[in-house]
């Protein structure tokens, strides 16, 4: 079963076309890397795939629907977070996690298990201000998780990180992968992200998909992800 399916979208902003003629699916339960530099045009598609954007051409569906006519159905069903997240600094962890979980009719419980999930147990009581940014990443993917979603969309969640905050933000997402059928997409222009977390690999650049496959599909020929990027593009992915 396809969770998501993108056919031929397109996408522009004035001068510039962000996004040529995609093709997309995205099978239950897998976790699907968009990884490609900044201007890539990974964020474009999340978006459109999050229902914030419109594609000028082109269609997609979630769960077998459209958005238009089916968003408060699958709002529900969608957990996201995106480049940056802005709190209400002086509210602490766990009321910032009870006003979200307020939104879908859960209560204590499900906060419980997020913190536990997010291993903010210990920064209950914290307020968000006080947070460190490795935290506060936590945070949002535990905001994203509160409802169970099925479809979990996560726009490059641990750049600017330090190392051992990334490792940390991976390990919750590794858990989440064991313990539940959730697919999700995440975009990001770490390769060693992209090969400790998903099975499937898409490399973008300028728009367009150039190749996608396994981690072993990709390195069949080239040495890293970095090499193939070379021999697609000319230029290395952080370029």
């Amino acid at each position: 079963m396809m969770v998501i399916e993108v056919k031929d979208v397109w996408k522009s902003f004035k001068t510039v076309q962000a996004v040529k003629g995609i093709n997309l699916n995205i099978p239950k339960g897998k976790f699907v890397a968009l990884l490609g530099p900044n201007g890539a045009g990974k964020t474009t598609l999340v978006e459109m795939i999050e229902g914030i954007q419109k594609p000028d051409k082109g269609e997609i569906t979630i769960m077998g629907k459209h958005w238009k006519g089916n968003e408060d159905e699958l709002h529900r069903i969608i957990g996201l977070s995106l480049q940056e997240t802005r709190f209400i600094d002086k509210l602490r962890v766990t009321e910032t996690l009870r006003l979200f979980a307020s939104f879908f009719n859960m209560g204590k419980p499900r906060v419980e298990e997020i913190l536990d999930l997010v291993g903010l147990q210990d920064k209950r009581k914290s307020y968000v201000v006080n947070l460190s940014g490795g935290q506060r990443q936590r945070l949002a993917i535990g905001i994203a998780l509160i409802n169970t979603p099925a479809i979990l969309l996560l726009d490059e969640p641990t750049t600017g990180l330090d190392p051992n905050a990334r490792r940390e933000i991976w390990d919750i997402l590794k858990k989440l992968k064991e313990a539940s059928e959730t697919s999700m997409i995440l975009t990001t222009h770490y390769m060693e992200e992209a090969e400790k977390l998903c099975d499937h690999i898409v490399i973008m650049d300028n728009g367009v998909i150039l190749k996608e496959g396994t981690l072993g599909q990709l390195l069949d020929n080239h040495r890293s992800l970095d090499d193939l990027f070379v021999s697609l593009t000319g230029r290395r992915i952080y370029e």
